[in-house]
């Protein structure tokens, strides 16, 4: 009977560590480090992305988007990209929406230069979000 509890007990523990390691994974948390290679781009405006964006290259996840500060009135953000992705010293990262409301991502442009950004280097090509209320309103406010 005692070895019946125990085998019991330690199915039930293996299961519990196997459904907490599926739900860290899937909710993007670094256990053991995170080995991938960091960037920084600063744009006019990020409106609408969160820390742990989606990072893509032609519509493949690269990374994410780790952090976000405010830099001489310019949002500045920390971009993780894994370490078997090269990127282009003449690269540009642009701010999208997928779809017309869709969530917001950073979508990276590889340039055509032979020389590649170190790691800790910045993305200096930008393109900020487009926001759609300021349009509509400089539409409406704005027509004589």
């Amino acid at each position: 009977m005692k070895r019946t509890e125990f085998y019991t007990g330690l199915f039930i523990v293996f299961g519990l560590f196997c459904f907490a390691w599926v739900a860290l994974s899937l909710g993007g948390l670094r256990m053991w480090g995170d080995s991938r290679t960091v960037y920084f781009a600063e744009f006019q405006s990020v409106s609408g992305i969160r820390p742990g964006a989606v990072v893509e290259i032609a519509g493949v996840q690269v990374g994410n988007a780790t952090k976000l500060d405010l830099k001489d009135s310019r949002a500045r953000l920390e971009l993780r990209i894994n370490p078997e992705v090269s990127i282009p010293a003449d690269s540009v990262a642009s701010v999208r929406t997928r779809g017309l409301i869709g969530e917001k991502f950073i979508k990276l442009t590889p340039g055509g230069e032979d020389t590649l950004l170190q790691p800790g280097a910045e993305i200096v090509e930008t393109e900020s979000v487009v926001d759609l209320e300021e349009l509509i309103g400089k539409f409406i406010y704005d027509k004589k």
